[in-house]
């Protein structure tokens, strides 16, 4: 059955709203007391930390549960070599390009604060050492995103070929029958249960290689995201139980920070923690409160925003390169901003509202108008990209057909 591309519309406004919401997270980076960032304020606001903690809880959960739907739409119509082939160009060449040129001027400007003395010119050649960040000079930064995306899709691929062929189309419709009252909410055991068994053994590490507890926990997002969309009635189920979702999520979060701001987080109370049951049950919070959070934005984003606005073509074409280029804009302002002897608000505001600003005009005049650009960035090539949207205006094109380059260059 085919789907107008309005119903879907709601995937492009909570990714956007996502990526915004990463772009406040990490201006509330330099000014965040405890956390160890790359450039740091000498005044901090626990106000921001607050902030921060709360918007941690769903934000990259919720990219990847969105990633997820976003793999069904490109597969639907594509062969397994040819979604590899596809990720290829739209995720590992603006990774590489990525770690090449736009994050070495975020770590060049830490090692200043750190004492080292020379242009970027002296320090760029140290990245060809190949030494991983921190000790070394070679990261990928926040493009980490990108990187995990990636393997995920290269390694699934068989998986979500099987799913387009008649045993995964079974197993779908047996997936389906989550859909029946809160059974749902079973989406959510496998990260919980992987969350809460590994995280004190393995902390998060972003590296992909050593990340083994994040690694899979992620998966489970981007799975639950891929199966939610191939079974509409589990995307309806979520926007029935959006207020339960939301409840719970407010519940859980007053949870977390009242141990938190009254000091009785296990870790300080029990002197065997590790081995103590109550410890995994404090621990279980976390990601139920993350998957409680999407579901929520999930709910609530299918009911009410839900409707197709000729903005969002622009937009959507523009989150991906914003993405890449927000933190080491983010970076190049907060090494300036730190400086000053103005207020933590003003600093911040002035972080949010200038890299906003900066980002969208390097992707608006540098980016979105040359060939080389886009294919560097991840872009559709400009002749089909607006091939595609004349038939979107249209209405010529099928859902697939519309859904796939709007909601994801990532």
């Amino acid at each position: 059955m085919e789907t107008n591309y309005s119903r879907q519309s709601y995937l492009d406004w909570l990714r956007i709203m996502a990526i915004v919401g990463v772009l406040f997270f990490h201006s509330a980076m330099p000014f965040v007391p405890e956390e160890v960032w790359h450039i740091k304020n000498k005044e901090t606001s626990n106000l921001l930390l607050e902030f921060n903690f709360w918007l941690s809880r769903f934000r990259m959960p919720l990219l990847f549960f969105i990633s997820g739907t976003v793999t069904f739409f490109m597969m639907k119509n594509r062969t397994g070599s040819d979604f590899v082939l596809l990720r290829l160009r739209r995720l590992f060449i603006p990774l590489l390009f990525s770690i090449l040129v736009i994050v070495p001027p975020q770590v060049y400007l830490e090692r200043l604060t750190q004492g080292f003395q020379g242009n970027f010119l002296d320090f760029y050649p140290s990245i060809f050492n190949f030494e991983p960040y921190p000790k070394g000079n070679f990261s990928w930064h926040h493009l980490w995103f990108i990187a995990y995306l990636f393997v995920y899709d290269i390694l699934f691929a068989p998986l979500f070929v099987w799913l387009k062929q008649e045993p995964g189309k079974i197993f779908l419709q047996k997936v389906s029958a989550l859909a029946m009252g809160k059974r749902i909410y079973a989406l959510m055991l496998p990260g919980v249960i992987l969350f809460t068994s590994m995280v004190l053994k393995y902390d998060q590490t972003n590296d992909l290689f050593h990340d083994y507890c994040f690694f899979l926990y992620w998966l489970c997002f981007l799975l639950a995201g891929y199966f939610c969309i191939a079974s509409p009635a589990l995307m309806d189920s979520l926007e029935r139980n959006r207020q339960f979702s939301l409840t719970l999520a407010f519940l859980a979060i007053l949870l977390l920070n009242y141990f938190r701001w009254n000091d009785i987080e296990p870790f300080n109370l029990l002197p065997d923690y590790r081995n103590d049951w109550r410890t995994y049950v404090y621990l279980a919070i976390f990601p139920l409160n993350a998957w409680l959070w999407v579901f929520a934005a999930i709910g609530y984003g299918k009911r009410y925003l839900n409707k197709f606005h000729p903005a969002i073509n622009y937009i959507n074409q523009a989150v991906y390169p914003f993405y890449i280029l927000h933190q080491t804009v983010i970076v190049i302002i907060v090494y300036y901003v730190v400086q000053t002897s103005d207020t933590i608000l003003m600093k911040y505001l002035f972080t949010v509202s200038v890299s906003f600003a900066v980002s969208m005009l390097l992707y608006h005049l540098l980016i979105k108008e040359f060939a080389l650009t886009r294919f560097l960035f991840g872009m559709k090539p400009k002749k089909a990209s607006k091939d595609l949207l004349a038939r979107i205006d249209k209405n010529e094109t099928t859902a697939t057909e519309q859904l796939t380059p709007s909601i994801y260059s990532v």
